[in-house]
C-alpha cells in the first residue's frame, strides 16, 4: 500500500513543528547590562519555508517552579483532570499549567471570585475597595503588579478547585519573533534575536514566559520547541534595484540582518542603509562584526550608529535620522523604501516624527503635505513597520 507524502504545510499554528535548538549564544560582550541571545532553530526536513520579513511563532512552557507552587497553593496534586479554555479534552492540571494556560494577567473576574469566597474580614474589605465602582485605576495598578500566584499567596483563605482556577486563566498564546536569517544563506535554519525579559514587581522576580523559555530552559538538541512560520506584510521591495533604509535598534535589527543577507544572496543592486542603536558600542553592537564586514565589502552603503550611554547626552536612532536629513531625503525622493522594526511605544513614534521633520525640512513641504507624502509612502509599501 502506497502512503502519500504529507503536504509541505503539514506544520502550522495548530500543528507546530517540534523543532530543536542548535545554538544559543550571548551577543553582548562582558560588562554589558544587557542579555541578548542569538538563537538558531533547526527546521531542516520539516517542509517549513519562510521569506525574509516573516516571523517564527513559538509556543513556550511555563517555568516548572511556578507551576509546582500554584499546585501547592491550591492544595492539589497536579494530576487532577481539567479542561482548559477553548479545548474539549481534559488534561492534567500540571500539563494545563505548564503548556496550555497563561499564568499572568489576572483580571477583575478573579477578584470577584475571591470576594465571593473569602470569609476573612480584612480580605473582604480589601477586595470590596478594589471592586468599588470608582476603583478602576486602583484595580488596574493592583492587578498590573501581580500574576495569579501573587493572588493565591495574598488570599490564602480562598480555596479554588483545579477546574475553577483553569476557568480564570487565559489560553497560552504563541509569541512571534522576527526571523534574523535568509533561507538562501541558512537553508533549514531559522535565526532569532531574543532578549530574555527579567524584572521584579510586588517583591517577586518575574520572567518573560517565552524569552526565558528559549534562553534558559531549552536544552540544545534535546528540548522540543513547538514552532510555526507566521507570514508577514513586512518584506523587501519587489524591485531589487530599489534602495532600502532600515531603522532597527536593539533586537529590532533582527529582520534587517535577514534583509541584507537576502539582498547579498540575490545580488540585488539597490543600496542598503542601516540605523542601529543600543546602550554601549563596546558591549552592545549586535552583529557588529557582520555590519563592519558588509561595509568593508561595499554591501552596505551606510551604517549609522546611536549608542545612548556612550556620551553624557543620550543619542537615539531618531537623532541620527535628523542629523542625516539631507542624504536621507535624497534617498527617499529617489524611491528608497523605509523600514522600522522594534519598540512601538516610543522608538517607532519618535522615528515617525523624525521622518516627518526630514520631509518638511528637506522637501520644503507644509506639515499637512508631509503627512500626505508619508501616507502615500505607506500606500506604496515604501514605508513599512514591524513594531511591538
Amino acid at each position: 500500500m502506497h502512503l502519500s507524502t504529507p503536504p509541505l504545510s503539514a506544520y502550522t499554528k495548530d500543528n507546530p513543528l517540534p523543532a530543536k535548538l542548535l545554538e544559543n549564544r550571548v551577543l553582548n560582550k562582558d560588562g554589558s547590562g544587557k542579555d541578548t541571545r542569538h538563537l538558531v532553530v533547526d527546521i531542516a526536513g520539516s517542509g517549513l519555508t519562510y521569506s525574509v520579513g516573516d516571523s517564527l511563532g513559538v509556543y513556550a512552557s511555563n517555568r516548572p517552579q511556578i507551576v509546582e507552587e500554584i499546585i501547592e497553593l491550591i492544595e492539589a496534586t497536579g494530576n487532577e483532570p481539567v479542561v482548559p479554555p477553548r479545548l474539549t479534552a481534559a488534561v492534567s492540571l500540571r500539563e494545563a499549567l505548564t503548556t496550555k494556560l497563561s499564568l499572568g494577567g489576572p483580571t477583575k473576574k478573579i477578584l470577584e471570585t475571591f470576594a465571593a469566597k473569602t470569609t476573612e474580614v480584612k480580605q473582604k474589605a480589601q477586595l470590596a475597595e478594589l471592586l468599588a465602582p470608582g476603583a478602576k485605576e486602583l484595580r488596574e495598578v493592583f492587578l498590573g503588579q501581580r500574576e495569579f500566584i501573587d493572588l493565591l499567596e495574598e488570599f490564602p483563605g480562598v480555596k479554588l478547585a483545579p477546574q475553577e482556577l483553569a476557568d480564570h486563566l487565559r489560553s497560552m498564546v504563541p509569541r512571534l519573533y522576527s526571523i534574523a536569517s535568509s533561507p538562501k544563506l541558512y537553508p533549514g535554519q531559522v535565526h532569532l534575536l531574543v532578549a530574555p525579559v527579567r524584572y521584579e514587581s510586588n517583591g517577586r522576580r518575574r520572567y518573560g514566559v517565552c524569552s526565558t523559555f528559549l534562553a534558559d530552559r531549552v536544552t540544545r538538541r534535546k528540548t522540543p520547541i513547538p514552532v510555526f512560520i507566521a507570514e508577514s506584510h513586512f518584506g523587501l521591495p519587489e524591485d531589487p534595484a530599489k534602495d532600502i533604509i532600515m531603522i532597527g535598534p536593539g533586537t529590532g535589527v533582527a529582520p534587517f540582518r535577514a534583509f541584507v543577507q537576502e539582498r547579498v544572496a540575490t545580488s540585488a543592486t539597490g543600496r542598503n542603509w542601516l540605523f542601529f542603536g543600543d546602550q554601549h558600542q563596546a558591549t552592545d553592537y549586535l552583529y557588529g562584526d557582520e555590519w563592519k564586514r558588509l561595509l568593508a565589502e561595499g554591501r552596505m552603503a551606510r551604517v549609522d550608529l546611536a549608542f545612548s550611554r556612550d556620551q553624557p547626552q543620550k543619542i537615539y536612532v531618531q537623532d541620527r535620522i535628523r542629523e542625516t536629513a539631507a542624504e536621507l531625503w535624497t534617498w527617499i525622493k529617489g524611491g528608497a523604501h523605509f523600514y522600522v522594526c522594534g519598540d512601538a511605544h516610543r522608538m517607532a513614534k519618535d522615528v515617525d516624527a523624525a521622518l516627518h521633520q526630514v520631509i518638511i525640512g528637506q522637501g520644503g513641504l507644509e506639515a499637512a503635505q508631509a503627512a500626505n507624502y508619508v501616507k502615500q509612502m505607506k500606500k506604496d509599501k515604501r514605508y513599512q513597520r514591524d513594531v511591538y
